[in-house]
């Protein structure tokens, strides 16, 4: 497994372990899923497709990660963070005082170690809680989308 710069979204949500970026690159939904599809934050083009329009520099690129920021961390980072630690084991926060502190490689190194699954390797979804490529069988077919 290796996970590319690009996946890192500007709040510090590693877009590797998203549900919908993993449906979209097992293209899960011709095995009879229903979910939203999500190529990551960075890679559609923009700065940042969750907080872009909220944040004026990350909607005209002034910056690229929210770490860059005097008002780091902001209190809509805040609240995504404390959902994210809550309900799925990851802190954007802790995710970009690492790239901060260590840079952004060191800080990839630890989400391979971190998010790999034992059994085959693939990377384990932060939002299922699980590998997508391992336990499909568990999947429901009728969820749409996730609540992250």
């Amino acid at each position: 497994m290796s996970i590319h710069p690009d996946l890192i979204a500007p709040c510090g949500m590693n877009c590797a372990l998203c549900v919908a970026y993993q449906f979209r690159e097992k293209d899960l939904n011709k095995l009879g899923y229903h979910r939203t599809y999500c190529p990551g934050c960075i890679s559609r083009g923009k700065h940042c497709t969750f907080t872009g329009g909220l944040c004026e520099q990350l909607a005209n690129g002034t910056i690229r990660f929210c770490h860059e920021c005097e008002l780091f961390p902001c209190p809509r980072l805040k609240r995504l963070d404390k959902r994210y630690r809550t309900k799925y084991d990851m802190s954007m926060i802790a995710n970009q005082q690492m790239m901060k502190e260590q840079g952004i490689q060191a800080f990839l190194a630890s989400q391979e170690a971190k998010w790999s699954c034992p059994t085959c390797g693939d990377i384990i979804c932060t939002h299922m809680h699980m590998c997508l490529e391992c336990n499909r069988q568990r999947l429901n077919k009728k969820t749409t989308r996730h609540t992250g």
